[in-house]
């Protein structure tokens, strides 16, 4: 039998490794997708010493096409996706009245219209138990006006993802965003590791009671 794979999208040294890791010491293959090649190098590495077999794909994950293809690579090679984790967002400091339409519409390309890309490219290869998990924030219920289209993203990817649930559920997958409501450290509640094992017990939660938002207040 196959071992499970996990996708994670938007791969870097934050949340989105210690997902990757979290994963691999779980037994999962990991399929990388990001835009800085020695960050997924490094990481490739420390799953490869966990026992995963990785592959890594340097992607602007705003290309549909590009996307599409390298997510289709992951799950064509051992012909699943198990579970597809998304975790990118734009930070661009700027408040309302100097941010324009075209820098809001580049953000929201990213932060949420790439999961959709990166969902309907992964749903061949997944089935009944896939999970699609998305790294959420604050900042969809309190946005800084200083970072505007943040908040934008934010709303809009969880917004998304009860759509993708209600969508995919009848197949027996389902989404789920945890929205984590604190800033992201090196110590305490809010590390990296930590927002990650939130993100693993919210792939896992019982489907009977499943919720498509779970908070993670540390």
């Amino acid at each position: 039998m196959s071992r499970p794979v996990v996708v994670v999208v938007g791969a870097g040294p934050g949340v989105s490794g210690s997902v990757a890791r979290r994963f691999a010491r779980e037994g999962y293959d990991v399929g990388l997708l990001g835009i800085d090649q020695e960050q997924l190098v490094q990481l490739a590495g420390e799953l490869e010493a966990l026992g995963s077999a990785v592959g890594h794909t340097v992607v602007d994950v705003t290309d549909v096409g590009e996307t599409t293809a390298a997510i289709q690579r992951f799950g064509g090679f051992a012909d699943r996706i198990d579970v597809l984790h998304f975790n990118p967002s734009a930070f661009r400091e700027k408040h309302p009245l100097d941010l324009t339409v075209a820098e809001l519409l580049d953000d929201v390309a990213l932060g949420v219209g790439a999961l959709l890309t990166s969902v309907q490219a992964a749903r061949p290869f997944m089935s009944a138990g896939g999970r699609v998990t998305v790294t959420g924030s604050m900042a969809a219920d309190k946005p800084w006006n200083q970072a505007a289209s943040l908040g934008v993203q934010k709303a809009g990817v969880r917004n998304l993802v009860h759509s993708l649930d209600t969508t995919l559920q009848p197949d027996g997958i389902r989404a789920v965003s945890v929205t984590v409501r604190g800033t992201l450290s090196r110590e305490g509640a809010f590390t990296p590791d930590r927002v990650a094992e939130a993100i693993w017990a919210a792939a896992h939660q019982d489907e009977a009671d499943w919720r498509t938002e779970v908070p993670y207040s540390g």
